[in-house]
């Protein structure tokens, strides 16, 4: 029996856009010839230097560009069309919030935009708030929020329609790592709740921590897509990590390894990376979202 294959949330097939530069008819090429799969259930990086085409790709999968070339669908359905939207939710990477509102009002206000009305609002307000751990702050006005928890507002207002596709451009772009490090926890979340993500970041430590698949695009031309631990991983390699061995015992393990064929190529002392050290050191936000 073989494995079922995940149905696609995204299918980009040959696009490309061109932006007219001139009235003389020069074109700047921001995508070219794209072809990429998001697998449903799945959270998936969209990766790139600056210029690289990422944004304009996302415009593109929000039915905010028309293609030059190609097409998009989300969920099977093409991205021109609006109804390819309602089971998305859309995180920029700078979004703009209006200040005076209180978190709970701005949540209501996305809320009503995305068509949810009557016993359902408050209680699913409500419930995002929570699941992003601001129900102590969600009648502080969003212009008092710090970096991390207007991203996390932000992630709320994306979630509050509960839509299949969550995209995220950035969000932990200004965080400090406590507050990366619960985004990334609130993402990983949503894969259990079977959502699919599409993330962009700069954070390659992030990415390579909650993304199953990558794709990483240069000058609008897709160079490398893929698994994580395939792409990262050496297969050709193992490491073994011991405690420390005396010289000789190191000398010992090298000709031991030497009459069965190998060879000892490195001694290396293990390292913790800096992420991980900060995040075991410092203390997390409490649940009421004050910072």
């Amino acid at each position: 029996m073989t494995n079922a294959v995940p149905s696609a949330a995204i299918e980009i097939r040959d696009l490309t856009k061109d932006f007219s530069l001139n009235l003389r008819g020069i074109k700047l090429r921001a995508v070219e010839n794209l072809t990429l799969t998001v697998p449903e259930g799945q959270v998936f990086g969209l990766l790139g230097p600056n210029g690289s085409g990422k944004s304009t790709t996302i415009k593109i999968i929000l039915g905010l560009l028309d293609p030059t070339a190609g097409e998009c669908k989300v969920f099977g359905v093409p991205s021109r069309r609006v109804d390819s939207r309602l089971n998305v939710g859309y995180l920029p990477e700078a979004p703009y919030f209006y200040r005076y509102l209180s978190g709970m009002e701005l949540v209501k206000f996305y809320a009503r935009i995305c068509g949810v009305t009557g016993k359902r609002l408050d209680a699913r307000v409500a419930e995002v708030i929570d699941w992003v751990g601001l129900s102590g702050a969600a009648k502080r006005r969003v212009g008092t929020y710090s970096k991390g928890m207007l991203q996390r507002i932000g992630l709320a207002q994306a979630l509050v329609h509960d839509p299949r596709l969550i995209i995220l451009d950035e969000p932990t772009a200004g965080v400090d790592p406590v507050g990366a490090a619960e985004i990334s926890e609130l993402i990983l979340k949503l894969k259990t709740q079977g959502k699919t993500v599409l993330i962009t970041s700069h954070l390659l430590a992030q990415i390579e921590d909650i993304c199953d698949r990558v794709a990483i695009l240069d000058r609008g031309r897709l160079i490398l897509e893929g698994n994580v631990t395939e792409l990262v991983g050496q297969r050709d390699r193992q490491a073994l990590i011991v405690d420390p061995l005396p010289l000789e015992q190191l000398e010992e393990l090298k000709e031991w390894l030497a009459t069965r064929g190998h060879t000892l190529n490195a001694v290396e002392q293990p390292r913790a990376r800096l992420d991980q050290l900060f995040l075991s050191k410092v203390s997390r936000s409490p649940k009421g979202g004050k910072e």
